[in-house]
């Protein structure tokens, strides 16, 4: 098979991967919006109660590390990569299987954890299946373009049809139906492994023992503990997306279609922001990047102070995903640059995990001031908010960077 051949099917495959992805994260995919929803109209949450609950998901994405190391160095049937990636989704398959047939009650959130799980394991291996053949064709930068955009494109697609299963069923209904959407879904990744080239392994406990020498070196530098402590500030900013959910539909009003239909056009924002990176900033060094988008943060969360109907609504949805995009590429290349050398694909992942574990922190700190603090006045959170993000800044001249190399041309996929 020629170089071009094994891109281009490697390419498809990380498409495949990311649109499941895409549908499936249980707080962002086709079942975020009818989650929400059912445990405020049926079980009667408050903001507190559905951010804290709900961040038990992100417990699995946050020791993504502890994925990575199972598949690097214990082997399943003799591979790496290839049989993990379909228990993994055999897994996501029943645990999807298993929300749609409760369709809510208390075990609800027991089973999202498995549907997390499943999505996280199956993220971490396509993350070193891109940092292996990325190296092999040197073509990390496309292959990084294609998962995020075929991401986008999934869950544009998938919260749009969310919000109409919202309006044309049952709070329990939808949860339902969009569950057996999601299960359906991993059966795409587990008849496109073969895609994958993969050679037999075996355990490694010597090659294992020798990254964790050099990852525990890696700890005793300045520099990545600077980083570390930025992402999780970054991140870790008071949110208002559950307070803001209940301010659309019982203060504003809008049906949850329309909100379904605002979160599609955030995740177009997203790709239009990718598109702006590639286009005009990349040339920018990193600490450069790393301010514009510290800015365009503050600007796009102030941006919420005039949300007053649905005009102002969709341009603050697109101008919060063009900025969120920014940030993203500016957070994981200051990350992946402090990578030390030996330790790539844990401190990599450790610092995944450190963004994984900041995000609903965040959101459960917003929703606990909004409720006891703030008096259920959203403006004073989306001050803070912006705030806390903009405070940040001040670290970006403590940390060291890599010097800016010139953008490499990547193959294309046809």
């Amino acid at each position: 098979m020629t170089a071009k051949s094994a891109t281009r099917r490697v390419m498809w495959f990380f498409a495949i991967v990311y649109a499941v992805e895409g549908i499936g994260q249980a707080k962002a995919g086709i079942l975020g919006q009818p989650i929400t929803y059912y445990l405020k109209q049926v079980m009667g949450w408050e903001p507190v109660q559905i951010s804290a609950s709900l961040a038990v998901l992100d417990v699995p994405w946050v020791i993504k590390p502890l994925w990575g190391a199972i598949s690097d160095f214990v082997p399943l049937f003799g591979y790496r990569r290839r049989t993990w990636l379909v228990a993994a989704n055999l897994l996501g398959i029943g645990a999807f299987a298993w929300v749609a047939i409760l369709g809510g009650g208390t075990l609800l959130v027991p089973a999202l954890v498995v549907t997390a799980l499943a999505m996280a394991v199956s993220s971490t291996l396509c993350g070193a299946l891109l940092v292996e053949t990325g190296q092999k064709h040197n073509g990390s930068a496309s292959f990084v373009n294609q998962q995020w955009l075929w991401f986008n494109i999934a869950q544009m697609l998938a919260v749009l049809l969310a919000g109409w299963l919202i309006e044309v069923m049952s709070p329990s209904g939808a949860l339902r139906a969009s569950a057996w959407i999601a299960a359906v879904a991993p059966m795409a990744i587990i008849g496109s492994v073969w895609m994958i080239e993969e050679d037999r392994a075996a355990i490694d406990l010597a090659s294992l023992r020798v990254r964790f020498v050099a990852l525990l070196t890696a700890f005793r530098t300045r520099n990545l503990y600077l980083v570390m402590g930025f992402l999780f500030l970054y991140y870790f900013s008071p949110g208002f997306g559950t307070p803001l959910y209940f301010v659309m539909t019982d203060q504003l009003h809008f049906s949850q279609g329309f909100i379904g239909i605002l979160s599609s056009i955030g995740a177009g924002g997203w790709i239009l922001g990718g598109l702006l990176h590639k286009t005009a900033l990349t040339k920018l060094s990193h600490p450069a990047l790393l301010r514009l988008s510290i800015l365009g943060g503050v600007v796009a969360t102030l941006a919420y102070l005039l949300l007053v109907g649905p005009v102002s609504a969709v341009l603050i949805s697109i101008l919060g995903g063009v900025t969120s995009m920014i940030a993203f590429i500016a957070t994981l290349s200051l990350a992946a640059d402090s990578c030390p050398e030996g330790a790539e694909g844990f401190a990599f992942a450790g610092m995944m995990s450190i963004l994984n574990l900041a995000q609903p922190l965040g959101d459960t700190l917003g929703s606990v001031l909004y409720e006891h603090v703030f008096d259920h006045r959203l403006p004073a959170l989306i001050v803070v908010s912006a705030v806390a993000t903009g405070l940040v800044i001040f670290l970006v001249p403590y940390m060291s960077f890599r010097p800016s190399e010139p953008a490499m041309e990547a193959p294309v996929a046809s």
